[in-house]
């Protein structure tokens, strides 16, 4: 009987776990659009490695061409795309994704993305962008943004069996980027099971003043969760009646495509 990945789920203790390969995977995730470039002492800090161990990480991902060295600073080499590629390629779906992304812009001006839900985040995975600026960061394929402020999240938080939501709402912290933002646990509990009923979640200047958005689950035709799409827009271009008048069943629509079209 085959076992699911659930039940594979290593903890750090265990005898299969490689510590060695979280160490480096840790490492590479510690440079990030604030820390593009740093020094041993920093990747060490951000590590939580003390410097011996987080030199040996370093000069091997560079001796592998994923770290580039230029004098005392360290930062990612292109090589590290490859990571994502292998994704992306894995999944390939997306150049469906990706099309049918790009028509919902060109069908309502507005930007659309897909997320999946990686820890308490939701990662974008594609995206098809407007003109228009949106936030202060730019969101692109591989930004993060916390789940329970998103209506990506919002969506794929719905799906998960009750145990894991309830595991999820225990550990995050619901921190206060707008005062719009939702930072009772108890109310994101039941903005999350109302998105569950509904099929679908809005996120009203949550994350970002301005920023508004709505999503709607992506399923393969044997029904399998793929991800989140979301049409994202300015509160000020785009009111509240036009989100759900026009752009839910835009959504909803372009849902339903994918589910035709990816096996």
């Amino acid at each position: 009987m085959e076992t699911s990945l659930q039940d594979e789920a290593l903890s750090p203790d265990d005898r299969d776990f490689v510590t060695a390969l979280a160490s480096g995977l840790e490492v590479i995730l510690a440079f990030d659009e604030a820390h593009p470039r740093m020094t041993l002492s920093e990747v060490a800090s951000r590590t939580g490695m003390n410097r011996a161990r987080a030199r040996r990480f370093l000069l091997t991902l560079h001796a592998l061409g994923y770290v580039r060295k230029r004098q005392r600073h360290f930062e990612l080499a292109p090589q590290v795309l490859n990571l994502g590629y292998a994704f992306l390629s894995a999944n390939n779906y997306r150049s469906v994704i990706q099309q049918i992304l790009e028509d919902i812009t060109n069908e309502c001006g507005e930007s659309s993305s897909l997320g999946v839900l990686d820890g308490d985040d939701v990662t974008y995975v594609a995206r098809s962008s407007s003109r228009h600026r949106l936030m202060a960061i730019t969101l692109s394929v591989g930004t993060r943004l916390p789940a329970a402020h998103t209506s990506m999240g919002r969506v794929l938080l719905a799906q998960l069996p009750d145990a894991e939501l309830d595991a999820f709402l225990a550990r995050v912290v619901l921190e206060p980027h707008t005062d719009k933002t939702i930072t009772d646990k108890a109310e994101l509990r039941r903005c999350i099971l109302e998105v569950r009923q509904q099929g679908y979640a809005i996120a009203d200047q949550e994350l970002d003043s301005g920023l508004r958005s709505v999503a709607v689950p992506a399923f393969d035709a044997n029904g399998r969760l793929l991800g989140a799409i979301n049409i994202s827009t300015n509160a000020a271009r785009v009111d509240f009646d036009t989100l759900m008048r026009r752009y839910l069943p835009l959504l909803q629509e372009k849902a339903r495509q994918i589910r035709a079209s990816v096996s």
